[in-house]
């Protein structure tokens, strides 16, 4: 895989920790497990513009307000959705 910062071919898919602002403002949740890119050589580490997606979108859905300070990426995805989908994506 190919790093989007040093160009090495030396990148794999990883997990990491996260610290999310959320969409009010009111305060950032710390996203344990997320799926990431690590460079070996230059020691990036970063999420895809799909994996940003996923979790932005998915926090527009949802009850922020019931989430903990800390989760992993899993049980983000888990939290049952309030909206259907989100009215604010017109890329679609």
């Amino acid at each position: 895989m190919l790093c989007k910062w040093c160009r090495s071919t030396e990148a794999i898919q990883s997990k990491n920790t996260v610290y999310w602002e959320l969409p009010d403002g009111s305060r950032a949740i710390t996203i344990n497990e997320t799926p990431c890119i690590h460079c070996e050589d230059c020691g990036m580490q970063y999420q895809t513009d799909e994996t940003t997606e996923i979790i932005e979108n998915h926090l527009l859905l949802i009850n922020t307000k019931l989430l903990p300070d800390t989760t992993n990426y899993e049980q983000l995805l888990a939290q049952p959705k309030i909206l259907k989908r989100n009215y604010f994506d017109f890329s679609t």
